[in-house]
């Protein structure tokens, strides 16, 4: 909703108050269910949204329940940024509330492929409600725990309805750095102290590294491609199997891969690396390792929208970020999500994506690193 706040033209300095001593606010509002207000975020992160200022100062905004404990609030573009969303899970709040007008990205950020990344990224429950606009290609909506997701995207011709979704959820408690967490679906999820390699059944994949390996397998070649207005550093995925490094700079990511058996699909797919500032449509900087379907037979449709695919892909999806917020997705054919089998971060930044026995082909399965600190150069 909107919120109208005074603003005193000759207390506030004139370049936060408006010519007309007034600011106009986007605010998402908490209620009891007794019909009192308990809480109000004025949104601080402004997208392409003309009618409404932005806050003086960003607002960390939480309110307690006799259900679940405390609840924190942010909304839609907020997700991306340091101001509200890490600043409250630092606080301590583990439950945020997500309302949100948010427009698919494919391949990167899809609605419920962001939220759900979000959640398991950052161990938190999200409660995310997304309006319903097919002509802007706003929907997709979700309840996140870090051990499971209960969704609903709408696609291409559904009936412009609202869907009710219920979920039963844990109460997430304050977590310390360094506390691992085993998951209810059997996913390991460690933050480890040691910078050593994870897996060691005898049918993992080789855990090798891409600062170790050479930066590109003989047989690949590089290239690049823009993928959400960025340019990211390409290698192609030739055969049924093996491994491949990429690097944008001094980021590398590393690919472990292994095709299922199935009728003659001819799908291209690429490992994709960038480290850089994204500068369309808002600015934040990045570390991204992606292994994604191109569009089409052509290198040059690498990076484009895509949200079909027959190919099912076990994997391993390695990079060693500069930051420890990396935010891990696997999206399925018909924007369908897959909950990784085992995640990992090192104390040295190395983030680990295991994944196998995927349910539909594989669009994307992505590891987004959020370089907050770098947002301002």
């Amino acid at each position: 909703m909107g919120d109208l706040q005074p603003c005193p033209l000759k207390t506030s300095p004139s370049s936060t108050c408006p010519s007309d001593g007034r600011w106009q606010f986007n605010t998402n509002v908490a209620f009891r269910s007794d019909g009192q207000l308990v809480a109000r975020l004025h949104k601080y992160n402004l997208y392409f949204e003309e009618a409404f200022d932005t806050p003086p100062q960003p607002e960390i905004v939480t309110f307690d329940t006799p259900f679940a404990g405390r609840f924190g609030l942010l909304t839609c573009f907020d997700i991306l940024f340091y101001q509200p969303t890490v600043a409250l899970m630092e606080s301590g709040v583990r439950q945020l509330i997500f309302p949100t007008a948010w427009m698919n990205q494919l391949p990167l950020l899809d609605t419920i492929q962001f939220q759900r990344a979000l959640s398991l990224g950052a161990n938190i429950t999200l409660l995310a409600a997304n309006i319903r606009n097919d002509q802007l290609i706003m929907t997709g909506s979700g309840i996140y725990s870090p051990f499971s997701a209960t969704y609903h995207h709408a696609q291409k011709g559904d009936p412009e309805e609202g869907r009710l979704l219920v979920a039963r959820v844990p109460v997430l408690k304050p977590l310390s750095v360094g506390q691992s967490v085993a998951t209810e679906e059997g996913v390991v999820r460690a933050e480890s102290n040691t910078d050593s390699g994870y897996c060691h059944q005898e049918n993992c994949f080789d855990s090798s590294h891409p600062e170790t390996a050479s930066a590109v397998s003989p047989s690949s070649v590089t290239f690049v491609s823009s993928m959400m207005y960025d340019s990211f550093t390409f290698v192609l995925v030739n055969g049924t199997e093996g491994k491949l490094n990429v690097c944008d700079g001094t980021f590398c990511c590393h690919l472990q891969y292994r095709q299922l058996p199935q009728g003659g699909s001819k799908e291209l797919y690429a490992l994709g690396a960038f480290a850089g500032t994204h500068t369309v449509n808002g600015r934040y900087a990045l570390q991204v390792c992606a292994f994604v379907r191109c569009a089409g037979s052509e290198a040059s449709s690498c990076g484009q929208e895509v949200e079909e695919a027959e190919t099912k892909m076990d994997f391993l999806l390695e990079g060693k970020f500069g930051t420890r917020y990396v935010y891990p997705s696997v999206l399925a054919s018909q924007l369908v999500l897959e909950q990784p089998e085992h995640l990992e971060k090192t104390a040295g930044g190395r983030v680990t994506m295991k994944h196998s026995n995927m349910t539909g082909g594989l669009v994307t399965a992505v590891l987004y690193g959020r370089m907050y600190h770098l947002d301002n150069e």
